[in-house]
């Protein structure tokens, strides 16, 4: 109930009042005697009328007297500002100043509440005026001393009245009289703003006379409110009943002034606080309070429930001004002992905080599928919440992805903190398990060991590593708790938390919590290995299909790469296949997919194209039979439900003479190639593209580059531009500016391009070949053409000795004469023309003899009644490899020796 307000129910001249026994009674209040509120008003009166009186004859003396002076002074000061104002001098010697200075002039007399602002020259000849046709008339009034540089104010009597006018100089930057300004204000216009406060002055005093009856009959109204209408003995049992409860209640009261000074203090405030027995009166800070308890009385700002120390005790302290509703200024401070709340609190948070930390385990452990990752996420959480310190060890057979035997030794996978700073033994280092200790138990018997004193597992581990159990020691590391992380009834290492410091030993509740913690790592760390010993199954699967090195040849020098993806190996493969007449194949293909599968099927595919360039076949033709292999081989898996069909594989095949420097390309699906020109430019030439192998069964279209020697020919898979979130030709654009090198060797090629991936772990397999080109000279090859008759064998047989001796391989001179004269008799005899005959000098002697049939001869034994059938026979005996390959006119059938 406000205080100013009537109580419900009451009637005129009574107030309703709550007995002790809980009754409503009406008590007759015993008012303040009206003579003293009577008299109060009537001196109240009396005073306001002489105070009102004696200003206003005062107003009206002084009004008259000062009248003048003020007319002197605002005329005076609007010349002044008006003279002085920027431009005026400018305006004065414009060659029309009134059309400068009227709108000035009056704005200026309009602003300031003068009657007239006059700007005149040196001749008193006005340029303004309220009266625009007194504008270049003569001023009236005194200029004489304006021109000598003075400022004037006189008295005169105008055609508007009587008035003062002010006449100040005007003058230019040398302190020269270029003008002067004149400004006047009527003497009754000042009297008047006098005169129009005496009605004002009135209307105060007026107010004042109510106000004054007013304010008495408040203070009688407030009188009687205030005291509810009781009397004294009524007063005193109230008094006594507020200072009973206020003594009675389980809660501290405490009710400071404005200085701080304790003005009330209740039993329950005295014993929470300890007060002394003279503390009211006494301001807060000489109690011998708390600092902190102390300064929050003292501090005067409202608080809420904030919890104080005091002693031993926990304090819920509630701060409140006590002149919020009227009341006098000061404060009341309430206080509640919340100890043993704060106790269960403390129980039921702690609670939560453990649970937030097993939760936060599924969350933060197992993110990858890396076990020594996975170890570390466990140290790293458990550090600070938990403990001070966390290791984990890992038996070496899991960190390889096996499953551990008993006993088998350990390795520190993860460490919280980590650092120079870490008293335990650093990440990577082998960990010694010393018998006795609560770690060996615990890995003997598959539960938690805590251990709340370190003396005897220190000195233990002081025989083992001295220096790591003396840091511990300094770092005051004092508890630990082993526990063993084991996944399907297998131990695959230990956790170990440490506790230093203040920190309480681990409890019950401690080891209950580390064991769920462990638990949910231990699963996360089993999938982890399980996935590396996957992983490592795979990636040797593909590096065995993969080739183990270049073979030797000397059309081209080779440098490759091979990157398995981070999650999985895939079916990317490259190849570098030399052909007969000295030419190199170079192959990089992609099966769609990652896995076992798709390691498998690159194997596959990776042989059949081996098999298919071993019949010499051009590149079109060749991806042509890959693409009815890949048919077949998705139809034979399409019927056998266990076997997944190949969802797609890429290839590029691509065939260089190092001869005639070209290179023949095609691609089923590929990317194209790059080419680095010997002047560093790059190209991805137009290559056709044709479809996926297995996926249309569309015939395949060859490109011809020509490659001067020195240039380099790129072939990657998709996994080197690719990447996610971006196009792909902002990988074409980053691979040009790595190969736009002409110095670097294919090697370092490799490095730089490798080295501009975004990320050293690829989401695909990277495959890439760097292919430096060489061209044999005129001095390792030689041509003859052979008309068909049979007397030019003998020709042939006698320039292949010569060239033969002047190459030094006169040694050869007899198998290669034997094995030419086979060659061209049986071109002659079974061929068409043009027959030709090369010579190639590499790493072996190379025996072409070209005619332009399509016939191919077929090795066979003879019978002793045969009068031929010998000659192929003697050719293969006589060469190291043999064989027969078609032209687009006709055939070439080559041997191969090898050079001594």
């Amino acid at each position: 109930m406000a205080p100013n307000s009537d109580p419900p129910g009451s009637d005129a001249g009574t107030d309703a009042v709550t007995g002790s026994d809980g009754r409503r009674r009406r008590w007759r209040p015993r008012l303040v005697p009206r003579t003293v509120a009577g008299q109060v008003f009537v001196l109240q009166l009396v005073i306001v009328l002489l105070l009102v009186v004696t200003i206003g004859v005062e107003s009206v003396v002084r009004a008259q007297r000062d009248s003048a002076n003020e007319a002197r002074l605002r005329s005076l000061a609007v010349a002044e500002t008006f003279a002085s104002s920027p431009g005026l001098v400018e305006a004065l010697r414009s060659p029309d100043p009134t059309a400068v200075l009227q709108p000035k002039a009056e704005a200026a007399r309009i602003g300031s509440g003068v009657d007239f602002v006059v700007v005149l020259n040196t001749d008193a000849i006005r340029y303004t005026h309220p009266m625009t046709d007194r504008i270049g008339k003569k001023f009236v009034g005194t200029t004489a001393p304006v021109l000598a540089g003075e400022s004037i104010t006189e008295q005169v009597n105008g055609t508007i009245g009587p008035l003062v006018q002010a006449v100040v100089p005007v003058r230019d930057d040398a302190g020269q009289v270029v003008g002067m300004v004149s400004a006047g204000i009527r003497i009754s216009r000042v009297s008047d703003s006098a005169e129009r406060q005496l009605p004002v002055l009135l209307g105060s005093a007026a107010a004042a006379l109510a106000l004054a009856t007013l304010g008495a009959a408040l203070v009688s109204r407030r009188l009687r409110r205030q005291t509810r209408g009781l009397g004294p003995s009524e007063m005193t049992r109230m008094y006594e009943h507020h200072d009973a409860v206020l003594h009675a209640v389980r809660e501290g009261v405490l009710i400071l002034d404005r200085d701080g000074r304790l003005l009330l203090a209740n039993d329950e405030a005295e014993r929470l606080l300890g007060l002394p027995a003279d503390a009211e009166g006494r301001r807060v800070g000489e109690l011998g309070l708390d600092p902190r308890a102390a300064e929050l009385l003292a501090s005067g700002r409202p608080v809420t429930d904030e919890v104080l120390a005091a002693g031993e005790r926990l304090l819920a302290v509630n701060v409140r001004p006590t002149d919020r509703h009227g009341g006098p200024p000061g404060l009341v401070a309430t206080l509640r002992d919340t100890t043993e709340l704060r106790a269960l609190s403390g129980k039921a948070e702690l609670a939560r905080d453990r649970l937030e930390l097993l939760y936060g385990a599924g969350l933060a452990v197992g993110t990858t599928l890396d076990v020594t990752r996975t170890a570390q996420e466990l140290a790293e959480l458990a550090v600070p919440a938990f403990a001070d310190h966390v290791t984990v060890d890992l038996a070496e057979p899991v960190l390889r992805g096996e499953e551990p035997p008993a006993g088998a030794p350990m390795r520190r996978a993860g460490l919280s903190p980590a650092g120079p700073g870490s008293p335990f033994i650093p990440l990577g280092e082998p960990v010694p398990l010393v018998p006795g200790t609560p770690r060996a138990r615990s890995l003997g018997s598959g539960h938690a060991v805590a251990e709340a004193d370190l003396d005897a597992t220190l000195t233990a581990w002081s025989a083992h590593s001295p220096q790591h159990a003396r840091l511990v020691r300094e770092h005051g590391v004092h508890a630990m708790l082993a526990v063993p992380l084991q996944a399907r009834g297998v131990v695959l290492g230990i956790a170990t938390f440490w506790r230093a410091g203040p920190r309480e030993p681990f409890d019950p509740e401690d080891t209950a919590l580390g064991e769920g913690l462990v638990a949910r790592a231990a699963v996360a760390i089993d999938n982890a290995r399980r996935y590396t010993r996957e992983h490592t199954m795979a990636v040797t699967l593909q590096r065995s299909l993969l080739p183990g090195g270049l073979p030797e040849q000397d059309a081209l020098e080779v440098a490759r790469r091979y990157l398995p993806a981070q999650a999985g190996v895939g079916g990317d493969w490259f190849d570098v296949i030399p052909l007969p007449g000295a030419r190199v194949a170079l192959v990089v293909g992609d099966v769609v997919g990652h896995g076992l599968h798709a390691a498998a099927t690159m194997g596959r595919l990776r042989t059949a194209v081996h098999n298919f360039s071993s019949l010499d076949l051009p590149p079109d033709e060749l991806l042509g039979l890959m693409d009815d292999l890949v048919n077949r081989i998705d139809q034979e898996q399409s019927a056998d439900h266990d076997k997944a069909p190949i969802t797609g594989a890429t290839c590029l095949y691509a065939v260089y003479d190092p001869v005639s420097r070209r290179c023949t390309v095609a691609r089923a699906g590929h990317l194209p190639p790059a080419v680095v020109h010997p002047d560093g430019t790059v190209e991805f030439p137009d290559v056709p593209a044709g479809p996926p192998l297995g996926l249309v069964g569309l015939p395949f279209e060859t490109a011809e580059l020509d490659l001067p020697e020195g240039s380099k020919l790129v072939l990657y898979t998709d996994g080197l531009v690719e990447v996610r979130g971006h196009d792909i030709d902002r990988g074409l654009d980053q691979l040009a500016a790595a190969l736009a090198r002409p110095d670097r060797d294919p090697e370092q090629t490799c490095e730089d391009v490798l080295g501009a991936l975004p990320s050293t772990a690829p989401t695909d397999d990277v495959a890439l070949l760097v292919a430096r080109t060489r061209a044999l000279t005129d001095r390792q090859v030689r041509v003859w053409d052979v008309p068909a008759e049979p007397t030019a064998v003998r020709t042939v047989r006698a320039e292949v000795a010569r060239l033969l001796t002047d190459w030094g391989l006169g040694e050869l001179a007899f198998t290669t004469e034997l094995i030419l004269s086979e060659l061209v008799t049986n071109a002659i005899r079974y061929g068409r023309a043009p027959i030709k005959v090369r010579l190639l000098r590499t790493r072996t002697l190379v025996c072409e003899v070209w005619d332009g049939s399509g016939t191919s001869p077929h090795l066979r034994y003879a019978a002793t009644t045969d009068e031929g059938g010998r000659g192929l026979f003697l050719v293969a005996q006589c060469s190291d490899r043999w064989g027969t390959r078609y032209t687009g006119s006709g055939k070439v059938i080559w041997a191969e020796q090898r050079l001594p």
